[in-house]
Parts: C-alpha cells; structure tokens; sequence
C-alpha cells in the first residue's frame, strides 16, 4: 500500500495552497486509521522501534501492533468500557503507550495523554475532571494513583505494565486468553477521539477535546514542516513525549498513518549528546525538535565532525526560531529547521516549508493549506498589513477542537464570532508571513512600545557568553514596564555586572534602544513547562515582587 499524503508536492507555496483540498471522509477512527489499515496489507512492515535505556531496540512490526491492541481492546471490554468512556494512558514513550491509545479508539472510547512527570495533584484533577474509568500506567503511575483512587470513584481499572503493584494489576497477565480479533467500533469524523489538558494563565487546566477528524486535520501541516512527508526512507523520532499534542499528533499518529516507522526512547534525561546519538545510531531521518532541544544540542561541541546523521527534515515549534538556530541547525544538520505553529486546541495550522520557500527567521511562516489563519483586531475584523493583532483560526476546520470538556463557558470565551482565538498576538505582511509576537500577556509595553519577547531572546542567545535566556516586563513607573532578562550562562563563564552591562549592550546594537534589556539577571535554571517551554508567567511573577521590593 502506498501512503496517501494530504499535500501534493509543489515547486511553490501558491501551488501548494491552490492545489488543496480536504478530504474527511464521514466515517473514520484513528485507531484503525495508524495501525489496522497498514497491518491487514504489509503485517511485517516496521511500526515502532523501541530503544531503552541500555541501547537495546525492540522493533514491532504493524501486525503485531495490532493484535497487541486488539487484545488490549477486548481486555478493556471485557472491564466494562463502553463506547465514550475514558481511558488515561500514563506511560512514557513505548510500544504500549501507542497500543493503548489505539485499542481505547478501536473501542470507541476517549483517550486521556498524561505525563509521566505529573504529581498526584495534576493527576486527580485530570482523571477526575474527565471521569476516567481505567489507566494504563507503569510502576511509576500506580504508585501515585494509588494514593487517588478513593478521590477517583470512576476509576475502576489501573493495568501497569511493571507486574501487578499498587492496586494495579499486571498487564500482561490480564492480557492472557484475549483474542488477537477485534472488531473497531464504527466511529464518526466527528465523534470524539482524545481530551487533551491545556494549561492557561489562569484557574485550572482545561480538556481540548478532539473528534477522530484532528489526525487528518494535522496531516497537511506535518506533511508541509517535513518537506512534503512522507518519502522513502523516512524515520520519525521526536523528544517531545507523547503525552503532548507535539508528540502524539505531530509524530507519533501522522507518522503510523503514512506507514514511517517511529522510534520511541525515554531518556533518563535529555542531553543534547544523547540526541545527536539516538540519531546516529538509528538512521533518524526526519525529526521534531522543539527549541528548547535545539539548544541543548547548540552547546554540543562541533556536533557535525562527531556524528553521522542522516537527517532528510527537522521540524521545531513551541517558541519562534531565530537567525541563530537557523544558521545552527544549516551547519549541523545541513538542512532548513521548518518552523511551525499550533496550539493544543487548533494545531499545525502555520508552518515553513524549505521545499518551496526560503525561511525568514523570527517569522514562523505562511498558513498551512486548508487553514484560514489571519491577523484579526479586537473587533473581529481582519487587520491592515503589518498592523499587530489577534492569531486567529476561521471555523469550521478539521484540526479545531470539539470544545474543552464540560466547560461550555470556556469553549464560548475562544471564539470571536468565527474565528477562534489563539490567545497569541502577530503580524501579517502582505504575503501572508505570520510573525508571532507573543501571548497577549507575554507583550511588553515599554514608553509606548509593544515588544516581544522572542526577538530578544533570540538576540541573546548569539552571545558567547549565553546558553538560555527568558524575557519579560518589569513594572516601571516611568516606562509602565522595562525589559528584563533572566540569563542561563555557558558552562565556565561567571556572572559579572560586566557581562550583564556587555550582554545589554550586545542587543542594543542589534535590536533597538527600546527593546535591551535594562537589567539583567543570571539564573541557574529557567521555569520550563514539561512541553520545554519557558514560562515567563513565573518570570514576570518574580520581576513584579523585585520590583515592589525597590519601592520606599
């Protein structure tokens, strides 16, 4: 069977926009869309290649995925989920983290990604939010969730792939007896598939839940950030776990759909040598690399004389690319880093393609094909060319969200009219590049200027001296906010007010006067996200009590 991509391949972005079209059929289910379809034509075609910790690669061909959730599906049948239940899958990257997602969705059931990283806070409030009746979880997992299942009284079942523990029984010997025959569940387009957790600014996580439809949704999009995937040879690998929509909607699933083998690894903790050789080792040729990876793999020495790699795409999104990793990425990889867009309600809607258009760093690139994506004002119109506003998506569209589970309020606050709002602000010029600017409450008003943060940390992080910087505004009560910076330096450089003073003047002469950072901060670590992105919402917290600390 050949792979059915979504983008036909053009010499432009205009054809490539012009020759699209959606194609959802009414009736789909992802399960059967990434496992099934290639198993019952090419069984011994490679799926999914696990490596552990010591090296060692389990590789599991499409027929054995299959029959593996076939009897994990009727294991969970024969423990009461129905068609619409909720299934948690708690489980680092592995060969039954993809097995559960798609014996849940041949069930018909609502899949649950949950990181492994998550306390037992975030855990109870997920599962019992969306009502979860069972988990799949390692030993890790029962452990937490066994101080929870009197707080989880939906929770019936917890299966842990380490033996029986906890109050969670043995996976594999619950599967002994199941057949390796299961008949999917007919599902809709539209029925619901996934509730993913979305954390916001404010008040509590909420449940983007998807239909079936957000994998075909995606496709154009993934096809487009690796130079129209999928080509012979292609194989997948990403860092991102797939407990986020990075790592299961942009890789894991799109990849299973066009037949790539995907290699799954979990490391103990990322590096970027460790990178560079899971890479070399396993022949990766197409990768997702989110920014904050991209530069823990900058500080490797002189990786292009070290490692073999035979990298045909790197895709990176979660935070705007600058020149510097750019230019990096030429050198080491000897290809363009395609930069792509999305959040977790609405995904992979904004992308380069180095294929068909020279990258503009800083600038996150054009609207995939299929996608209405516009600069919008508050008012709901669209805004002038080069007029700062609102990212917005029009609806309807195949990658957008059902809705956040349970929360209709939430869901109504998204929209405006019909456009959904990204929650991020940006400039359009007139050939429809899209610069991000920032979230709403990211930008920073300094003596009248709006100013993002991305540019400047990208600045500064062409200083020698500078391994990762985060920046935000200070309260100021001349400016309304100045620019601040928390700087991570290189390993042996020391702090200095000298090297603050020189890392200011560095982006001075390259930025604007009104965009340096007036003050300068060295940090052992920045607050990330488990996604790897920094959250300025705890920088701008600690600007905002430095500076009330100053006032008589």
């Amino acid at each position: 069977m050949q792979p059915d991509p979504a983008l036909a391949s053009a010499d432009s972005y205009e054809a490539l926009r012009d020759g699209f079209r959606w194609r959802v059929p009414e009736r789909f289910n992802i399960g059967v869309a990434i496992c099934d379809r290639w198993a019952d034509v090419e069984p011994e075609r490679e799926a999914i290649t696990y490596v552990a910790e010591d090296g060692v690669a389990t590789r599991v061909s499409f027929g054995e995925l299959k029959a593996l959730s076939n009897r994990l599906a009727n294991l969970f049948r024969a423990r009461g989920l129905e068609r619409g239940d909720r299934v948690g899958v708690l489980l680092p990257q592995s060969i039954e983290t993809a097995a559960a997602h798609i014996a849940a969705l041949k069930c018909g059931a609502i899949t649950i990604p949950l990181f492994t990283l998550f306390g037992e806070e975030a855990l109870e409030y997920r599962l019992g939010n969306a009502g979860a009746k069972i988990v799949v979880t390692d030993a890790s997992g029962a452990a937490k969730l066994s101080r929870l299942r009197e707080a989880l009284p939906a929770l019936t079942t917890v299966l842990c792939i380490d033996g029986a523990m906890d109050g969670a029984e043995d996976l594999a010997r619950a599967l002994t007896g199941h057949e390796t025959q299961f008949t999917p569940v007919d599902t809709g387009a539209d029925d619901p598939a996934i509730i993913i957790y979305t954390s916001g600014t404010t008040g509590q996580p909420k449940g983007a839940l998807h239909g079936h439809r957000v994998l075909i949704g995606h496709l154009p999009g993934v096809e487009m950030s690796h130079d129209f995937l999928p080509c012979p040879g292609d194989r997948f690998w990403t860092p991102a776990d797939w407990a986020w929509i990075g790592g299961l909607l942009d890789v894991l699933m799109p990849a299973l759909y066009h037949g790539i083998p995907v290699v799954a690894c979990r490391f103990r903790k990322f590096t970027g040598e460790a990178a560079f050789e899971l890479m070399q080792a396993q022949g990766i040729r197409n990768a997702f690399l989110p920014p904050t990876a991209l530069k823990m793999m900058r500080q490797v020495e002189s990786p292009e004389s070290r490692y073999s790699l035979s990298l045909r795409s790197v895709a990176s999104g979660g935070e705007t690319l600058g020149a510097e990793l750019i230019a990096w990425g030429r050198k080491v990889f000897g290809l363009t880093i395609n930069e792509f867009y999305g959040q977790t309600e609405c995904n992979m809607i904004v992308s380069s393609c180095a294929a068909v258009m020279d990258a503009r760093p800083g600038i996150m690139g054009r609207a995939v094909p299929g996608h209405d994506v516009n600069v919008v004002t508050e008012a709901g119109e669209i805004a002038a060319d080069g007029e700062q506003g609102l990212i917005a998506v029009r609806r309807p569209d195949p990658v957008m969200f059902l809705g956040y589970w349970n929360n209709e309020a939430a869901t109504r606050t998204k929209f405006l009219g019909d456009w959904l709002l990204t929650g991020d602000t940006g400039v359009r010029d007139a050939d429809g590049w899209l610069r991000f600017v920032g979230r709403d409450d990211d930008v920073i008003t300094s003596s009248g200027y709006r100013i993002g943060p991305g540019e400047i940390e990208d600045c500064l992080l062409r200083h020698p001296s500078v391994a990762m910087a985060g920046v935000v505004g200070k309260p100021d009560p001349q400016r309304t906010e100045i620019v601040k910076a928390y700087v991570v330096l290189k390993a042996g450089v020391e702090p200095s007010d000298a090297l603050a003073d020189d890392i200011a003047l560095f982006v001075k002469t390259r930025l604007a006067a009104h965009e340096y950072p007036r003050e300068v901060d060295f940090v052992d670590a920045l607050p990330m996200t488990t996604t790897g992105k920094v959250i300025r919402r705890e920088l701008r917290q600690r600007a905002s009590e430095e500076s009330k600390e100053l006032r008589p």
